[in-house]
């Protein structure tokens, strides 16, 4: 069994990042992640301007002014946001000018409104200025030419906003990947079919599709694969055909019909590793095939336990997509410090992963623990799981009120 962080390390390494890129449209650009670095086409500020509502002015000529000895300047225009200044600003003249509009020619000083006095056709200026002050210089945020954005950034709305405003309307983005995702077991059933004594609902395609969409990739459902070597072959070469990475839950243990691994190997896969030292989710199979499509697959084959699944998903796959869709960095597992409001227990043997929810206090993050049991066949008590809670390895105990290792899962944090 290999331990968390050095099965983590190997499935990284074996994860290559996309080359492809593709172009979409600004407006479908959310979520996706940048496949070059943006060149600004254009200086920010495009040209000088102000920053506050008031008054451009020569600073040489209110240097000296207070509330005791104002100075009172000449108005030439008003310059509106929007419009070019028709009027150059000389010695003695103001013009008003209000927030993000054009700095005339001979002015280089904003004197914010709130320190003069409007008197028919000229302004007293009742305190003096700094020299530039309020003043938004052109070039002052990015100069032309230098990059905007690098690639491997994700697109939220900031980075809308910067592409928006470098006029970048088709916007270079990665692929998003496509992963497969299968179900193994003749004694699985879908959710809308009668159940039979002995039988059990596919719960994990439908939690692992979710994931998948969650983590940015796209899901490529294959149903249900009974416990038949041929059935699984051919299930797994559709999948390689259509996807670069593959997801199966259940036949990676060391029952009679666990046939996963030894059809990967049959099919010329590699395989890397076959358990690791987390509870739950021991049986954990990642292999890699041949380059396909430019592509090397990565295959993931998980335990059928359903919240094995999951915790498997969210520590080794979640990281793999990350880097597969093409983010520069950030790939692993985030984790935080949080107080436990409940002991926590485990067998000491293998990483525990508890699953519960993470909340945010006014005195940092605290973790509830999810009531009822925790064993890797009860999903029931995993709804409403932000969060798991980590024993490391030779603990078997934890106090309440501990500080401990967290790992969110959710972005949803109360």
């Amino acid at each position: 069994m290999l331990p968390a962080a050095e099965a983590e390390a190997k499935i990284l390494a074996l994860v290559s990042p996309p080359t492809e890129t593709e172009q979409v449209p600004l407006d479908a650009a959310l979520g996706r992640i940048l496949a070059q670095a943006i060149p600004s086409p254009l200086d920010f500020p495009h040209w000088d301007n102000s920053a506050m509502d008031g008054y451009a002015v020569r600073h040489a000529d209110v240097q000296g002014a207070s509330a005791e000895n104002p100075v009172a300047l000449a108005l030439t225009e008003t310059i509106p946001a929007g419009r070019s200044p028709t009027q150059s600003v000389g010695p003695g003249q103001a013009a008003r000018i209000l927030t993000g509009s054009m700095l005339p020619t001979g002015a280089d000083t904003i004197v914010m409104q709130e320190v003069t006095q409007r008197e028919g056709e000229q302004v007293l200026v009742l305190e003096a200025p700094e020299p530039q002050q309020f003043v938004r210089h052109r070039g002052s945020f990015c100069r032309a030419g230098d990059s905007l954005m690098q690639a491997g950034l994700p697109i939220g709305g900031p980075e809308l906003a910067v592409l928006a405003s470098a006029q970048c309307v088709q916007v270079p983005v990665f692929p998003r990947p496509q992963v497969a995702i299968l179900s193994t077991g003749d004694e699985l059933v879908m959710p809308d079919e009668p159940l039979q004594p002995g039988q059990i609902v596919d719960s994990n395609q439908y939690a692992l599709t979710a994931l998948v969409r969650q983590a940015g990739a796209i899901p490529v459902t294959m149903g249900i694969v009974p416990d038949q070597p041929q059935a699984l072959r051919a299930a797994i070469q559709t999948a390689l055909a259509q996807a670069d990475v593959i997801v199966s839950s259940g036949g990676v243990s060391v029952g009679d019909y666990d046939y996963v691994d030894k059809i990967l190997a049959e099919l010329g896969a590699t395989l890397h590793i076959r358990s690791v030292a987390v509870k739950p989710g021991k049986p954990l199979t990642v292999a890699t095939f041949p380059a396909q499509r430019g592509v090397e697959p990565i295959y993931f084959g998980l335990p059928g336990n359903p919240v094995s699944a999951l915790v498997t998903f969210w520590r080794f796959v979640v990281p793999a997509l990350r880097k597969r869709s093409g983010l520069a960095t950030g790939w692993e597992p985030g984790f935080v410090q949080a107080v436990t409001r409940q002991a926590l227990k485990a067998g000491g043997q293998r990483e525990t992963y508890l699953w519960g929810r993470l909340t945010s206090t006014p005195n940092g993050y605290e973790f509830e623990l999810a009531s009822g049991g925790h064993n890797s066949g009860n999903l029931i008590n995993l709804a409403g799981t932000n969060a798991l809670a980590v024993v490391p390895v030779g603990t078997t105990r934890i106090n309440a009120h501990t500080t401990i290792q967290v790992m969110p899962v959710s972005m949803l944090v109360s």
